[in-house]
């Protein structure tokens, strides 16, 4: 290494880079030192030591927060390299360590979040109490975005058509079907199953835009040619049922998570005779390999062969 390269790695330490790539995530100052849990003013000295350092302006700072320079996208890369080095590094020096411990940053959406990894993850804890798992409820998309992009070492959410989207690995975790719920007195209710056809023939509830049922719902009503009658939307599946409760529409819903909320209101689900409302659920990370130890070991419990036996099985409508 030549000198001047030397001199260039000395200045540059872990930590600022560490609290650049998290204030480019949120887009704040703020927000960066509230959930690195250091001081702004030790956040923003760290920044300016590091434009300092690379001798170049990083960061457009203004009254909402902050956007990256054309320097500072191109550090925000290297940085990402960098860490995701160093998480490989220390994945493979945990399997060294005494004993498992430590935490694991973990994103799914909501259908797993309700569905499946409670009595999961209470599992995983109870034989693994020295782990912490630090766990989120985002979007599909947004999970996949934020294990990508470092943020977080494990997703589970539904992928998609692909099972291993761009930059990514996947590994089978949990299927769920698609129902339709609909008061009990709905003239729909006792039919054994129903086509989305019929469905759009009715005010629909529907769960926030991005969300993979959303997604799948405009997608096969845009292979119809026709329009959604969705009349609102919500952020989760019990305010969604409370609305159908109350007559505000019918709306499609994971079987397992109905049966888990049966007994909220007066409510049936009937079977969604489409191919498409059989889903699948995945474990993502950017490298399975390269995760630390307690992060493969969240991984093989959660797809170890016969979890998904038949007490574990999403329930039917």
């Amino acid at each position: 290494m030549k000198s001047s390269e030397r001199s260039f790695a000395r200045r540059i330490d872990l930590t600022s880079l560490q609290l650049f790539v998290a204030v480019c995530e949120l887009g704040s100052i703020g927000r960066a030192a509230e959930r690195e849990f250091i001081a702004a003013s030790a956040v923003s000295k760290r920044l300016s030591d590091l434009e300092t350092a690379v001798d170049t302006a990083l960061l457009y700072r203004h009254s909402r927060g902050v956007t990256l320079t054309p320097a500072g996208e191109s550090l925000l890369h290297h940085a990402r390299t960098v860490l995701f080095g160093l998480e490989r590094m220390q994945g493979e020096l945990s399997e060294y360590a005494d004993g498992v411990r430590g935490h694991v940053r973990m994103h799914a959406n909501i259908s797993a979040i309700v569905q499946f990894l409670p009595e999961d993850l209470g599992a995983f804890a109870n034989a693994h109490s020295q782990v912490k798992i630090d766990l989120q409820e985002h979007l599909s998309q947004e999970v996949m975005n934020a294990v990508r992009d470092g943020a977080t070492d494990l997703g589970v959410c539904h992928t998609g058509a692909s099972d291993d989207p761009d930059g990514l690995q996947s590994r089978p975790y949990r299927r769920d079907r698609l129902v339709v719920v609909m008061p009990q007195s709905h003239a729909l209710a006792q039919h054994e199953r129903i086509t989305f056809t019929e469905v759009m023939e009715w005010d629909l509830v529907g769960l926030q835009a991005g969300s993979s049922i959303s997604l799948a719902m405009r997608q096969a009503a845009g292979r119809t040619a026709r329009p959604l009658r969705q009349r609102m939307q919500v952020t989760s599946l019990d305010a969604m049922c409370r609305m159908i409760d109350n007559g505000l529409g019918i709306g499609l819903i994971p079987d397992r998570a109905f049966a888990l909320m049966h007994g909220m209101g007066h409510l049936a689900a009937v079977r969604l005779d489409e191919p498409w409302a059989e889903r699948e659920l995945r474990v993502v990370a950017r490298d399975f390999n390269a995760l630390p130890v307690t992060a493969r070991l969240l991984v093989e419990h959660l797809t170890r062969p016969g979890i998904s036996t038949p007490e574990n099985q999403p329930l039917a409508a």
